[in-house]
C-alpha cells in the first residue's frame, strides 16, 4: 500500500469514528448546544450595529472537541449563554467582554439561556494537516491523538476513538451532580 493510500484509510478511519459518535449522539438523544458566528459591532451604511451572533448549527461537546449533526469536528472556542447582559459594570475588561459575548447571543435568535460555542474553528482532517497541527488533533506515528488541553505535552494525549467513547459516555451518562 503507498503512503497516499494510507493516509486515504487514515482519514476515513477518522470520518467512520466520527460518524459512528455522532449515531451513538443521535439515537441517544444527547443534549447538543448551538454552534455560532460571533459578528463584532461595526457600522453600517446609516448607523452602528450592535455586535450578534449568528446561528451555524447544533453540535455536542466533548471535552477539547465539538462534533456536529453532519459529523464534521471543531476544535473548542469560546462560549457564552444567551441571556440579557445587564447593566455594565466596568470591574474588569474581561467581564465587560463576557457581557458582551452574552448580549451579542441574546440578540442572536437563540433560546434564552442556551449555550452557545463560538469561535470554533473546523479541523481539517487529512494526514497531512494533522501530522504538522499544533491544535487538539494530531498525528503522530500514524495515530490519531487528542491533547486534552492546549497545554498537554504530545506524551499525555490520548487515542482519538479512545477520547470519543469516554467523552460521549459522560455526556450520555453524566456523573452524579454533573
Amino acid at each position: 500500500m503507498t503512503e497516499h493510500e494510507d493516509d486515504a484509510n487514515l482519514a476515513d478511519g477518522i470520518r467512520s469514528s466520527l460518524r459512528s459518535t455522532r449515531d451513538r449522539l443521535e439515537t441517544a438523544g444527547a443534549r447538543d448546544e448551538a454552534l455560532a458566528t460571533f459578528v463584532p459591532a461595526h457600522r453600517g451604511r446609516l448607523f452602528a450595529k450592535k455586535a450578534t451572533m449568528v446561528p451555524q448549527g447544533r453540535v455536542w461537546r466533548l471535552g477539547v472537541l465539538l462534533l456536529d449533526h453532519d459529523a464534521q469536528l471543531y476544535e473548542t472556542g469560546l462560549t457564552a449563554r444567551a441571556l440579557e447582559p445587564g447593566r455594565p459594570a466596568y470591574q474588569s475588561v474581561s467581564a465587560e467582554q463576557r457581557r458582551e459575548y452574552r448580549a451579542a447571543a441574546f440578540r442572536g435568535k437563540f433560546t434564552r439561556g442556551e449555550t452557545v460555542n463560538f469561535d470554533a474553528a473546523p479541523i481539517e482532517l487529512d494526514a497531512d494537516a494533522l501530522r504538522v497541527s499544533t491544535g487538539a488533533l494530531f498525528l503522530r506515528n500514524d495515530r490519531v491523538l487528542v491533547r486534552w488541553s492546549p497545554t498537554a505535552s504530545d506524551e499525555a494525549a490520548v487515542d482519538l476513538d479512545d477520547y470519543l467513547t469516554d467523552r460521549a459516555g459522560l455526556l450520555l451518562d453524566p456523573p452524579e451532580g454533573a
